[in-house]
């Protein structure tokens, strides 16, 4: 099953890179916060989730050139593809205000709010420095929750985390929040976006080892 699953996502890779052909590439590194390369081959560099990334048509590279997961490189490309969209505004909605995200809500819980809050349950600092480490800064003034951080997924794709830590003489445990831009489906779609945090849970906790 696991082989069978790869070939679909690396056949799905295939398709997105036909999606980028023909992209004026000066053009959409300004709308995607990259930076163009003319090549050859012609390319685009930009961070996700603080580790350089250069792609091209040809192939999606980390900057030393490991090769990158499929599964990320379709979150890359459909990024790429989308050519850009309206810059985030700093205006925030849950995954619940998307459109056709209600499917999605529960796996964003199980995959990112809820492991998070697991890992970095009394921990705040823990969570601050790690997030630190891949180009967080503090969200807006006025925040309700004990901690806020700006995370850049990719350039144009912040994340909003929110965490409220455990208060056990009150019966509360701990819990985290991810807000969006109200215009992220300009850059990605759903499935992608739900994708992009579960990496970045994954990425913070690495980074926590």
């Amino acid at each position: 099953m696991e082989r069978g699953q790869a070939e679909r996502d690396m056949a799905l890779v295939a398709h997105l890179k036909t999606k980028i052909h023909g992209l004026d590439y000066p053009d959409i590194a300004l709308r995607l916060g990259a930076e163009f390369d003319p090549g050859p081959p012609a390319a685009l560099h930009f961070h996700y989730l603080g580790r350089g990334v250069v792609l091209s048509e040809e192939e999606a590279l980390l900057e030393g050139g490991q090769l990158i997961d499929p599964r990320d490189q379709i979150l890359l490309y459909n990024y790429v593809a989308s050519g850009g969209g309206q810059m985030p505004q700093g205006a925030w909605v849950g995954m619940e205000s998307l459109p056709n995200s209600m499917a999605k809500v529960r796996t964003l819980a199980a995959y990112c709010e809820q492991p998070l809050a697991g890992r970095f349950s009394g921990r705040p600092a823990a969570l601050a420095k790690a997030c630190r480490l891949i180009g967080a800064m503090p969200g807006p003034d006025g925040q309700i929750a004990d901690l806020g951080l700006v995370i850049p997924v990719l350039p144009f794709l912040p994340l909003y985390l929110l965490f409220w830590d455990e208060e056990p003489e009150e019966g509360f445990a701990c819990r985290i929040k991810v807000l969006y831009d109200q215009h992220v489906l300009d850059f990605l779609d759903i499935e992608s976006l739900v994708f992009a945090s579960e990496r970045m849970a994954e990425r913070l906790m690495e980074l926590d080892a």
